[in-house]
């Protein structure tokens, strides 16, 4: 352990140093100087823009045992100018866990906009670490709809507990309760984001089987299950469904309804999806 605990400290000593090399003073507003023999920020100079002294964050980079503050390592991130792996990097070399994590990104791709498109029959759409829904394929719209929705609707757990369509899923309680399991899942990623605070804030407001649920702390992350609803024009639906993580994001997954075989799912979804083509024809 004591061996593990060295090698973290000469690698956080290094990093700083190799990165504090590579940042000129005229990059952050410093200037140059004179008998400057290395190139880089002196340890002074990163010191006196992060806010601490000379002395402490020389003993960070020799990489003495000192306690560090995530806001100290989110300022040195931000003088050093870290991209996001390196910043991930840095939490992990001195506080041994991953930074702080940042507002979900919702930037979809127009080759993973494609591939729900490509879909079919499949009802599927994909959300961000909020489980804001941030794309969907026709077949979703076709069954779930969107027209007229806030932004606030636009949240799978929202609509969840406070939608009058609730009322259509089967099983609604265990849906509900597999699906707030993964929003607390999360929830950990997020737990100092005021947007969290404000949702469970209004949710527990708004839903009392959110309140009950909420208080049983579970945690989930799924992966796959099974949901059947009544649609008000096509009947039964009865999906498989596979909630998946994209892979240049963890804060993006895909939620693709796969129509079940035999439960005629798939025919009643073609159907819908004609029905929409002919009206916007």
């Amino acid at each position: 352990m004591k061996q593990l605990a060295l090698e973290h400290h000469y690698e956080l000593s290094a990093f700083l140093r190799s990165r504090r090399a590579r940042i000129s003073p005229e990059q952050v507003g410093l200037p140059r100087g004179m008998r400057r023999r290395t190139p880089g920020l002196r340890r002074a100079e990163v010191a006196l823009l992060a806010g601490v002294t000379p002395e402490w964050y020389t003993w960070l980079e020799q990489g003495r045992d000192i306690h560090v503050s995530v806001q100290l390592l989110e300022n040195l991130a931000r003088i050093l100018q870290l991209d996001a792996n390196e910043r991930a990097h840095l939490f992990l070399l001195a506080l041994r866990q991953p930074p702080p994590v940042e507002a979900p990104s919702a930037t979809i791709s127009p080759t993973l906009q494609h591939f729900l498109d490509q879909l079919g029959t499949s009802p599927s759409c994909i959300v961000d670490a909020r489980l804001n829904i941030v794309a969907r394929n026709p077949a979703f719209l076709a069954v779930f709809g969107d027209a007229g929705r806030s932004v606030r609707e636009q949240n799978l757990i929202w609509n969840i507990f406070t939608s009058p369509a609730r009322q259509r899923i089967e099983d609604w309680e265990e849906v509900a309760r597999v699906c707030l399991a993964q929003f607390r899942a999360e929830y950990a990623r997020f737990i100092h984001d005021p947007w969290w605070a404000r949702q469970i804030a209004d949710l527990s407001r708004n839903s009392a089987e959110f309140r009950e649920l909420w208080a049983l702390h579970d945690v989930r992350n799924i992966s796959e299950g099974h949901k059947a609803m009544h649609h008000p024009l096509a009947g039964k639906l009865s999906f498989d469904f596979l909630f998946f993580q994209t892979a240049d994001s963890r804060d993006l997954c895909v939620l693709i309804h796969s129509p079940q075989p035999g439960s005629g799912t798939a025919a009643k979804i073609e159907q819908l999806l004609s029905s929409q083509l002919a009206v916007n024809a």
